[in-house]
């Protein structure tokens, strides 16, 4: 390849990375990233707390999700199992699980709900997963 081959080859690399340094990643954040369980108040339930920042102007409500190493679902309780949540707001929440369940579960998933009207842009739903120790 001759010098003015390489000479494109980099512009169009660096037009590239551009573009995908301007896009506008949006998606929400959920932590602990590595969630710890502690006793509840109530005999063989564990207990953690978790945090949701909506971070997507165009997403209004997130479902909360626990499932195991196969990603099949594992009952827990919450306050709430969607929540509603305003654009750059912080929601606290209490996770819930029986100790038998706990040593099955694998990940904590929040995924934003879209609706059908609302969706301004791609319409792309985000899930984020906290991984439990």
């Amino acid at each position: 390849m001759n010098n003015s081959g390489v000479t494109i080859l980099i512009c169009v690399a660096f037009f590239i990375a551009g573009l995908v340094l301007t896009v506008d990643a949006k998606a929400h954040e959920m932590t602990p990233t590595y969630p710890k369980f502690e006793s509840s108040f109530i005999s063989g339930i564990q207990k953690t707390k978790m945090r949701l920042f909506n971070r997507r102007s165009d997403v209004s409500y997130y479902e909360i999700g626990v499932f195991d190493s196969e990603w099949e679902p594992v009952p827990f309780v919450t306050t709430y199992k969607i929540m509603k949540m305003d654009y750059l707001e912080t929601v606290s929440f209490d996770l819930y699980i029986n100790t038998k369940d706990l040593s099955n579960s694998t990940y904590i998933c929040s995924k934003s709900k879209l609706i059908k009207s609302d969706v301004i842009s791609t319409g792309i739903a985000s899930r984020i997963c906290s991984k439990i120790k």
